[in-house]
Order: structure tokens, then C-alpha cells, then sequence
């Protein structure tokens, strides 16, 4: 059974994905789906989306597949390929997947949308903690 309450209580604390304005959008186990405005304030130097604010908007999506289980998870690594730009007033989604998961691991594919375009792919390995469940009193 899915750990879903973990889920909420990461993201209820989440102060940089609530800075960012990026909004948990579904989530079940072993998958969430997160999206977010482009605001002006996002934009780097050639007037498209900073690509570290794409990363987080993927790693957002991530973390919350991971943490879908109930025991404290973070990332061991990821990378990202951009396909394309993003530019201000886009609302961009991201739907992150479990693939697959090997003992206290997990390796989870991350898709980036401005509606059906694809902007960016992002492949991310969890680590699972030996810590209470995300969001219980320890």
C-alpha cells in the first residue's frame, strides 16, 4: 500500500518547491506528476528557463515517486537532457516513474512537458535511508 500521507508531509515542507511554485499535481505509488509557471524571474541570460530550475522541477516529481513508498528516500544522483527551450508563461509538468527498485535503491525516469512537447528527460537513482517513514514524529 502506498505511503501517500509521506508524500503531503515532504512536500507541506518543501520551502523551495513552494518558492519556485511548483505544485504537486497526482501522485500514486512509485509516480507523481509536478508542474510549474515559467515566471520572468526564471529566465537566464538568452530569455529561456534556467536549466536548474527545469532540474528542480524534475527532482520535485522524483522525490515525491520515491518517498511514495513511506521511507525516508533521496536522490544518489541524476543528470538531465535538454530537448528544448522553455520560455516565460509555459507551464511545464513533469511525470516521474519508477523503473525499477534493488534493495535500498530505486532508478526513476523523469519526463519534462510544455503540454505534449517534450522539454527535458531526467534519470534519477534513490537511496533509501534507515530513517522513520517521511513526516512521522521520530
Amino acid at each position: 500500500m502506498p505511503q501517500v500521507p509521506s508524500v503531503q508531509a515532504m512536500m507541506a515542507r518543501d520551502e523551495a518547491s513552494r518558492g519556485l511554485g511548483i505544485e504537486l499535481v497526482d501522485h500514486a505509488e512509485g509516480r507523481a506528476v509536478t508542474r510549474m509557471t515559467v515566471r520572468p524571474d526564471m529566465l537566464n541570460g538568452h530569455a529561456v528557463a534556467h536549466g536548474g530550475l527545469i532540474f528542480t522541477l524534475a527532482d520535485t516529481a522524483f522525490a515525491c515517486a520515491c518517498n511514495s513508498y513511506g521511507p525516508v528516500t533521496v536522490a544518489a544522483a541524476a543528470e538531465i537532457v535538454f530537448v528544448a527551450p522553455a520560455h516565460a508563461g509555459d507551464v511545464l509538468t513533469s511525470e516521474a516513474i519508477v523503473r525499477t527498485r534493488f534493495g535500498r535503491a530505486g532508478l526513476y525516469d523523469v519526463t519534462v512537458r510544455r503540454d505534449h512537447e517534450v522539454i527535458a528527460e531526467f534519470r534519477g537513482r534513490s537511496h533509501q535511508l534507515a530513517r522513520p517513514v517521511a513526516g512521522s514524529a521520530e
